[in-house]
């Protein structure tokens, strides 16, 4: 039996990211649908809906690890989510889902380092180096994602509108000088409570 985890803020935060990344990784699979005459872009955006089902199947191991069952409520409104996002991509145009898909990673990058944070209260470092791992992974989305827009006229607009594109970002990674994992739990602290 595995010892389990009286931590409601890091439970929740297991049970969302659970949830959250296969509804991203449905999101994924109607983006990378959407862009049947760009190759190289559909393969990127199908590696990252891949690396999504990793990092579930990550948290999942965490999960069991500690004792935490997966919330039946976040996986029925997540893949919901996910499924009318992922169409939602077929007639949107190019450049919307590569927006929100910058911005949910931006925030997804913290997911990760909040929940280092939660373990590290409960004196567990154990799992330093995946969430890490998985953090500095969604960062990497975060900038594919970027990149992809860069020049877009509605970019600036988006910006000022919904919070996040090259001078608004929902996290303090940054992949040019990036902190190892002993010096990595300074990241995400001025990011909500999780």
């Amino acid at each position: 039996m595995p010892p389990k985890i009286d931590y409601p803020v890091l439970v929740d935060l297991l049970r969302r990211a659970y949830s959250g990344e296969r509804a991203a990784a449905f999101a994924y699979i109607g983006h990378a649908g959407s862009l049947r005459r760009r190759e190289t872009e559909r393969e990127a955006v199908r590696q990252i809906e891949e690396d999504e089902w990793e990092h579930r199947r990550q948290v999942r191991r965490l999960m069991d690890q500690y004792g935490v069952a997966p919330s039946h409520w976040y996986e029925l409104k997540f893949y919901f989510i996910g499924k009318v996002v992922g169409l939602s991509c077929h007639v949107i145009g190019r450049f919307m889902p590569y927006f929100f898909a910058g911005k949910l990673e931006s925030g997804n990058v913290c997911e990760y380092f909040i929940m280092m944070h939660r373990f590290h209260e409960l004196g567990i470092t154990d799992h330093d180096e995946v969430l890490h791992e998985m953090g500095v992974k969604e960062k990497e989305h975060e900038v594919f994602f970027q990149k992809m827009i860069e020049n877009e006229p509605w970019l600036p607009l988006f910006e000022r509108i919904f919070h996040w594109g090259p001078d608004t970002l929902a996290n303090d990674v940054d992949l040019e000088a990036l902190k190892p994992v002993p010096e990595s739990k300074s990241y995400c602290r001025t990011r909500g409570r999780g």
